[in-house]
C-alpha cells in the first residue's frame, strides 16, 4: 500500500510540475506577443511620421471615417526650386497626391489646412483648380495666414474655415527676375490677375469688384498695394464660409461625407 501510495504521489507531483510548466510556456507566450505588438505598434508611429515629414500629410481614420489630411505651408514652390532653409510645398509632390486620395475608395474625405505666404503662381492656381475639381467632400482651413497665391487655395474646398487670428493678403501678381518692358508683358499680367480673380470669385461670395478693390488698395501694406484681412473681416467679404477651427472644419467635412453615403444608397 505504501508503494502504491509513494507512485501515485509521484505522478500526481508530476502533473503538477506539467502544469506548472505549461503555465511558465504560456506566460512567455503572452510577453513576446506583448512584445511583437509593442514593436510592431513602434514601427507603425515611425512610419507614420516619415510619411507625415515627406508628404506633410496623415490619414486620420476610425469607424466612421476616413479622413485625408493635407498641410499646405510656407512658401508653394513651383518651377524654380526654393534657396534652402526655407519652408516649401512642392506641388509636383502634391499634385499625384491629390489624385491618389481622389481615387482611393477607402478615402472618405479631404481636409487641406492653411499656413502659406504664396509661392508660385501657376502652381498655385494648379493646386487650387485640383482641389475645387474633386468630387470627393474637401475642406480647408486657414490657420496663420493663406497669403497671395494661398486665397485661391483657401477658397477651393467646398467649404472653407479660417480661424479668428489668422490673416489674408490680397495683392497684385508680380514677377522676379528680368522683365521685358513691352506691352506683351502689361498684358501677361492683365490676363493672369483675372484668372485668378475669376477663380477666387467662382468658389467664393466676393464680388469680383469689392475683390478688385481690394487688391489695389494704396493705405493698407508700407511697400505694396493691396489689403489685409482679419479672420473675420474676410467672412463678412464673402472670401471665406465662416470663422472656425479644427473642430468645425471636421464637423462639416463629416456633414458631406454622411450626405454622400445616404445619396449613393
Amino acid at each position: 500500500m505504501r508503494t502504491e501510495q509513494t507512485d501515485n504521489s509521484k505522478t500526481r507531483s508530476g502533473a503538477g510540475g506539467r502544469s506548472d510548466t505549461s503555465s511558465g510556456e504560456k506566460d512567455k507566450d503572452r510577453n513576446r506577443e506583448r512584445e511583437d505588438g509593442k514593436e510592431s505598434r513602434n514601427r507603425q508611429a515611425a512610419d507614420e511620421l516619415e510619411n507625415i515629414a515627406k508628404s506633410a500629410s496623415v490619414v486620420a481614420a476610425n469607424e466612421r471615417e476616413s479622413i485625408y489630411c493635407l498641410s499646405i505651408i510656407g512658401q508653394i514652390e513651383g518651377h524654380y526650386l526654393l534657396p534652402e532653409g526655407q519652408k516649401a510645398t512642392k506641388y509636383e509632390q502634391l499634385i499625384p497626391l491629390l489624385v491618389s486620395v481622389e481615387e482611393d475608395d477607402s478615402m472618405d474625405g479631404l481636409l487641406v489646412v492653411l499656413n502659406t505666404m504664396g509661392g508660385d503662381v501657376e502652381a498655385g492656381l494648379a493646386l487650387a483648380e485640383l482641389i475645387a475639381s474633386m468630387k470627393k467632400p474637401t475642406v480647408t482651413l486657414v490657420l496663420g495666414g493663406g497669403h497671395s497665391i494661398g486665397v485661391p487655395l483657401a477658397v477651393a474646398g467646398k467649404r472653407s474655415f479660417i480661424v479668428p487670428s489668422a490673416t489674408m493678403t490680397i495683392h497684385p501678381v508680380r514677377i522676379s527676375g528680368t522683365v521685358i518692358g513691352a506691352p506683351q508683358t502689361f498684358r501677361y499680367f492683365q490676363d493672369m490677375q483675372a484668372r485668378i480673380l475669376h477663380f477666387i470669385c467662382a468658389h467664393s461670395r466676393i464680388s469680383e469688384e469689392v475683390l478688385r478693390d481690394m487688391l489695389m488698395r494704396p493705405d493698407q501694406i508700407a511697400n505694396d498695394v493691396g489689403t489685409v484681412l482679419e479672420g473675420k473681416e474676410a467672412v463678412q467679404a464673402g472670401l471665406i464660409g465662416q470663422i472656425g477651427g479644427l473642430d468645425a472644419a471636421l464637423d462639416a467635412l463629416r456633414e458631406m461625407i454622411r450626405s454622400n453615403r445616404e445619396a449613393r444608397k
